[in-house]
């Protein structure tokens, strides 16, 4: 079975740093690229020694990326 799940990838420092928010599951790496393979693996292995029941409890099936507006200045 295939699932399409989330990949959230930002720079931190002088790597990358990728977050799947349906399992609050991270990982990072060098450039992008390996940052997401790097957290598919993760994924995979959560998947393949998980129970049933730890999926269930952490997996949210419902995550929503959008962005908000937000005033900044001195008050």
């Amino acid at each position: 079975m295939v699932r399409q799940l989330t990949a959230i990838i930002e720079k931190e420092d002088d790597g990358y740093v990728a977050l799947c928010p349906e399992l609050d599951i991270a990982s990072q790496g060098d450039t992008v690229s390996e940052a997401r393979d790097n957290l598919q693996e993760a994924l995979e292995l959560f998947f393949e020694t998980a129970s049933p029941e730890e999926i269930g409890a952490r997996l949210h099936n419902e995550v929503y990326i959008t962005q908000v507006e937000v005033a900044i200045g001195q008050a």
